[in-house]
């Protein structure tokens, strides 16, 4: 288990890497980037990285998984039907709360 001190050079170190993650580009990176290859590919790096972070997060917390592959269907068919992000959140999260509820009952 960390001590006190051990968590403030975790979080310095942390910090650090995150700060210089943000630095680095705009230091080195000066004009604009023009290589329609490299632009579309950082386009598309929010997508991903929020995905990444998303879908594991779906299927592991839930109870059953029945009730994260609901959430996923829900916020994939909200989604394709231009919902705002609220309404996605709150369909998918509706849908979690509702087989969460129902499944124990259904076993």
């Amino acid at each position: 288990m960390l001590d006190f001190g051990q968590f403030l050079i975790s979080l310095a170190v942390m910090a650090g890497v995150t700060y210089l993650l943000r630095l680095l580009p705009m230091l080195f990176i000066r004009k604009k980037i023009k290589n329609r290859f490299v632009r579309s590919f950082l386009y598309y790096v929010p997508y991903a990285v929020l995905s990444v972070m998303a879908i594991p997060a779906l299927f592991h917390a839930t109870d059953y998984l029945a009730s994260g592959i609901a959430a996923a269907v829900v916020a994939v068919t909200l989604a394709y039907f231009k919902r705002s992000l609220i309404t996605v959140a709150t369909g998918s999260a509706l849908a979690v709360l509702v087989l969460e509820l129902l499944i124990p009952i259904l076993i």
